[in-house]
């Protein structure tokens, strides 16, 4: 667990969760981060009764990178205001296929969601019951068979980054369910929260956090330089 820990004061936590975990319990009963983190924070504290832990946002379980947690309900409330008000800047890394040739650029589409097959799908225009989803793209390395996007989100639209990318046919390597060929061994997708800037909740000063993505598979490339 401290291995994972990127920061932690009286008022928050955050990790870098590996992919394949949890960041809540669901119906598979396997053991959340959040439990692991109460259960850390429980020992190291020594604390009698029951631990407090807010739980801000979540990353799809095959997705790696920054998870941020609140030590107190007081905590959670105001970082709770800023993700509503979509004041906090948040950047993935993405690995695509090399055949994706725009250097930069931006994607907007109306996202709609299937929660029966907990999927979504990005459409070109406005249809019913669809939600506007708006991301920004800088492609930083080019590999043989495979290129690294850098993306900033403007919208946090339910797999908003699988699903875009997925409509130009460029789905995330790994990504099964977007379309990829073929699965990475260890069930992850190759999407990585790489930072999240926030306003601490506390003392007001904007404070960023940053993860590398595991040294495995093409991330190994990705981390070489």
């Amino acid at each position: 667990m401290e291995e994972s820990i990127l920061f932690e004061d009286n008022h928050l936590i955050v990790l870098n969760k590996k992919a394949g975990e949890l960041v809540q319990g669901d119906q598979t009963g396997d053991i959340p981060l959040a439990e692991k983190v109460k259960e850390y924070l429980k020992k190291k504290y020594k604390k009698p009764g029951a631990v407090y832990l807010g739980v801000v946002h979540r990353l799809d379980r095959p997705t790696s990178g920054v998870v941020l947690f609140t030590k107190t309900s007081k905590a959670l409330s105001r970082i709770n205001e800023q993700f509503k008000n979509r004041a906090p800047q948040k950047t993935y890394w993405a690995i695509v296929s090399n055949s994706f040739d725009a250097a930069e650029g931006s994607l907007i589409h109306w996202m709609t969601r299937n929660t029966k097959q907990n999927k979504s799908k990005a459409h070109s225009k406005e249809v019913p019951n669809s939600k506007i989803a708006k991301l920004n793209f800088v492609r930083r390395k080019v590999f043989d068979h495979y290129c690294l996007l850098e993306i900033n989100l403007e919208t946090g639209r339910h797999h908003q980054i699988r699903a875009q990318l997925s409509s130009l046919g460029f789905p995330i390597q790994g990504d099964l369910k977007y379309g990829a060929a073929r699965s990475n061994k260890d069930g992850s997708i190759s999407l990585h929260a790489r930072k999240l800037e926030i306003i601490h909740p506390v003392s007001n000063d904007v404070i960023e956090f940053i993860a590398d993505p595991q040294k495995v598979g093409i991330w190994k490339a990705v981390l070489s330089d």
